[in-house]
C-alpha cells in the first residue's frame, strides 16, 4: 500500500507529522507493508492534512485527516474526498509551475525526471546564450515576485554585459501577507528551481548562484539544501553540468526576517553580509549587482517556471494568458475565505471570480468587504471592482496591483480606517530609513490616521498629500507602494472614515 502524506510546513502545522507517525505505527501492529511517501502539498489548505491512498493508478484523497482517523483509514471506513485530481479546486487548475508539486517524494531526483524534470535543462544546453534568452524573451514570463517585469529584457541586459564573474540570484524573501508560494514550490518541488536557475546560469554565462531564503521557513531551508546537495552528486549541478561541460553551482543563504530585503538592491546588500538598506539606482543589478558583478535577480516562481517554458516551448506557455500577461498566475488565496489555497490558472479570470467561485466566499459566512491583491503593500479591491481580470495592465488600470498574487479576503465587519492605519504602521516598522518620504512617512501617517479616527475631518486632505508625497519620492517599492493600501481603503469605504469622525465628534 503506498501511501501520502505531506511534509509542507502548512500540513505540518496542522497535524501531518503525527498522521504520518500514526500511520507507520497502525501498520506496523497490523503487520502492513507501507511505503509511506511525504510529498508536497497540493495546495488546498482547508483539506490539510491530506493523505492519499494510490489505488488502481489513482491517487484517492482523505482530508482533513487527523492522527485518530488513522485505523478508520486503514480500515478502509473513512469517507474519502475521490480521486484528487478530480476535486473541483484542483481540477479547474492550469499547472505548469507547480505541475509535479504534491505529486512526488520532492528530494526523489528519479521521480522528477519521470515527471518531465530536466528535460528543460537538456534542452539549454544544445542552444546557444542567445538562444536561450530569446526563447524567455518569447515566452512573455514577468517577473512573479511582484513588479512584472519582462525576465528576457533581465536576463539579455546580463548575457550582454562584460565582466569575469555573472551571478543568479533567487529572491526567496518571500515576505507578503498571505503569500506561500516560494515555499510550497521549495518544499515540494526544489529541484525545479535548481533546474531553473542552472538554465538562467547558461543564458546569462553565469556559474554560481544563491537562493536567498528567509529564516522564517526552516522546512524549506533543509529541503533546498538536501535537494542541492542531491543535484551535485548526480551532476546536474557543478563543473560539468549533465556533462555538457559547462559550470553552475549554488548555494543558500539565509535571511533574517526584514522586510525591505524582498526589494533586490536590498536583498544584494544583505547577501553580501551588509546592512539591508536599499540601493540608489542606476546601477542596475543588471549590470552591477552582487559583489559589483552582473547579476540576474528573480523570483523563486519566475525562476521555477523557467523549465516548463524550455520543457514545451515558449508559444506553449505564451498561448495562456490575457493581454500583456502571459502563462499562469500562482494565486494564493488568503484570510477569512472557505477555501484557502494555491491555485494555479492562466491570466485572465476575474478577482469576483477567484473569491467567490474558487475561494468559496468568507468562511465567516457574511459578505465580501474587500480583497487586498499585493501583500502589505496591495491596494484593497471592493465589490465593484470584481470583475477586474488579473492581469497586470488590468489591475494598474483600477489603481491596485498583482504583486506576488496574495489575495487576502476580509468581511463587512473588517474595519477600513483601521487597516489603512496598519499599512503606515507596517511601513514605518520595516522602512530601512535609508529615504525620507519612507522613513518619517510612514511614521507621520500613523499620526494623521490617528487624527482622523478621533474626529479631526482637516486630516484627510494632508493624508492624500502625505501619500502623494511617499509614492512619488521614495527610493523603493516600500515607501512608494504604502499609498496604494491607505488610499484605496480612503476611496472605496469612505464611510469607515466618516463613522469614526462622527463617534468621535458625538
Amino acid at each position: 500500500m503506498r501511501i501520502y502524506v505531506p511534509m509542507d510546513s502548512a500540513a505540518v502545522a496542522l497535524g501531518a507529522d503525527e498522521v504520518a507517525q500514526a500511520i507507520t505505527r497502525e501498520a506496523q501492529a497490523r503487520g502492513i507493508e507501507v511505503q509511506l511517501i511525504r510529498n508536497g502539498t497540493r495546495g488546498m489548505v482547508w483539506l490539510e492534512p491530506l493523505v492519499e491512498i494510490e489505488e488502481d493508478g489513482r491517487r484517492i484523497g482523505y482530508g482533513p485527516v487527523a492522527a485518530g482517523d488513522v485505523p478508520a483509514l486503514l480500515d478502509g471506513k473513512l469517507d474519502s474526498l475521490g480521486p484528487v485530481e478530480e476535486i473541483p479546486f484542483f481540477a479547474r487548475q492550469t499547472r505548469l509551475t507547480f505541475a509535479r508539486c504534491g505529486l512526488i517524494d520532492p528530494l526523489d531526483l528519479d521521480a522528477y525526471a519521470a515527471h518531465g524534470g530536466l528535460a528543460g535543462l537538456r534542452r539549454a544546453i544544445g542552444m546557444t546564450p542567445q538562444e536561450i534568452v530569446a526563447e524567455v524573451t518569447a515566452s512573455g514570463l514577468r517577473g512573479r515576485g511582484g513588479a512584472g517585469f519582462p525576465t528576457g529584457i533581465k536576463w539579455k541586459t546580463v548575457m550582454e554585459a562584460e565582466a569575469p564573474q555573472k551571478y543568479i540570484v533567487c529572491n526567496a524573501d518571500e515576505g507578503d501577507s498571505g503569500t506561500f508560494a516560494d515555499r510550497m514550490i521549495i518544499e515540494g518541488d526544489p529541484f525545479v528551481l535548481i533546474e531553473g536557475m542552472a538554465i538562467a546560469g547558461l543564458g546569462v554565462g553565469a556559474t554560481r548562484g544563491y537562493v536567498y531564503l528567509r529564516s522564517e521557513y526552516p522546512v524549506a531551508i533543509r529541503v533546498l539544501e538536501a535537494a542541492i546537495r542531491i543535484a551535485r552528486e548526480r551532476g546536474v549541478l557543478g563543473a560539468d553540468v549533465l556533462g555538457s561541460g559547462r559550470a553552475f553551482d549554488m548555494e543558500v543563504r539565509m535571511g533574517a526576517g526584514a522586510y525591505v530585503c524582498g526589494e533586490e538592491t536590498s536583498l544584494l546588500n544583505s547577501l553580501e553580509g551588509k546592512r539591508g538598506v536599499v540601493r540608489a539606482k542606476p546601477p542596475l543589478p543588471a549590470l552591477e549587482g552582487f559583489l559589483g558583478r552582473p547579476t540576474v535577480v528573480n523570483n523563486v516562481i519566475s525562476l521555477a517556471t523557467v523549465p516548463v517554458i524550455f520543457e514545451k516551448g515558449a508559444q506553449h506557455y505564451a498561448d495562456f494568458g490575457l493581454g500583456r500577461s502571459r502563462g499562469t498566475v500562482t494565486l494564493q488565496i488568503a484570510g477569512n475565505v472557505r477555501h484557502g489555497g494555491l491555485f494555479e490558472t492562466a491570466f485572465g479570470l476575474s478577482l469576483g471570480e477567484v473569491v467567490n467561485d474558487i475561494g468559496g466566499g468568507t468562511a465567516s459566512g457574511r459578505p465580501v468587504k474587500a480583497v487586498q491583491v499585493g501583500g502589505p503593500l496591495g491596494a484593497y479591491m471592493p465589490v465593484e471592482k470584481f470583475d477586474t481580470p488579473i492581469g497586470y495592465e488590468e489591475f494598474d488600470s483600477q489603481g491596485g496591483l498583482i504583486g506576488h498574487a496574495g489575495l487576502v479576503v476580509f468581511d463587512d465587519t473588517a474595519d477600513m480606517l483601521r487597516m489603512a492605519r496598519f499599512a503606515m504602521e507596517f511601513c514605518a516598522v520595516e522602512s530601512c530609513g535609508k529615504c525620507t518620504p519612507c522613513r518619517i512617512g510612514a511614521v507621520r501617517g500613523v499620526e494623521t490616521i490617528d487624527r482622523i479616527a478621533e474626529g479631526d475631518g482637516q486630516a484627510v486632505e494632508l493624508l492624500t498629500d502625505l501619500c502623494a508625497t511617499m509614492k512619488e519620492g521614495s527610493l523603493c517599492a516600500l515607501g512608494g507602494f504604502t499609498p496604494y493600501p491607505v488610499m484605496s481603503a480612503l476611496t472605496h469605504f469612505p464611510d469607515d472614515f466618516a463613522c469614526e469622525r462622527k463617534e468621535a465628534a458625538e
